[in-house]
């Protein structure tokens, strides 16, 4: 199979497409505000909302890197300082998911777009190249899908019967 083949199946698979864990576009599809913001009694864990600004953080700076907008890219601290939420709104959790969703499809318009050579170009900012990124973000992705699985199941918030694999 072809790398960039490879690498569109990956992508997909985190978003909108089922394969061995649900894509986050379903996962997120019935999240309430009210669970989007909830934490464990413990506090040691993020909530769903927070684990999405973190994908896209890291997504946005990726592609604003890739476009040669380094200027416009998200900026935080550390890595702690990317889970921070906007002013908790409903129409701040609903803004979230929905730049979310558009940025990762941007990078898929980008992988796809890109020729042979391009994927294994280093991207500025960047220590990788595009397939190196891409791979390393989609396993990202998927890490934190769980994630976003595992407090939606906490709650009590996940389907009994789902259609995923």
């Amino acid at each position: 199979m072809e790398v960039k083949t490879f690498l569109l199946q990956q992508w997909a698979s985190c978003l909108d497409e089922e394969d061995w864990f649900p894509p986050l576009e379903k996962v997120l599809e019935n999240i309430t505000f009210e669970q989007a913001i909830w934490k464990p009694a413990d506090g040691t864990m993020n909530s769903i909302w927070e684990l999405v600004c973190h994908l896209l953080f890291y997504e946005k700076r990726y592609l604003m890197r890739f476009l040669g907008e380094a200027a416009n890219e998200p900026q935080a601290d550390n890595n702690d300082s990317t889970f921070r939420l906007p002013t908790e709104t409903v129409e701040n959790w609903e803004e979230t998911k929905q730049e979310y969703f558009y940025v990762h499809r941007e990078l898929e318009k980008i992988l796809a777009k890109s020729e042979h050579e391009d994927l294994y170009r280093k991207v500025p900012g960047e220590d990788n190249s595009l397939v190196l990124e891409m791979k390393s973000l989609a396993m990202h992705d998927a890490y934190h899908i769980g994630q976003i699985v595992f407090l939606s199941k906490m709650q009590g918030a996940w389907a009994e019967k789902r259609s995923f694999l």
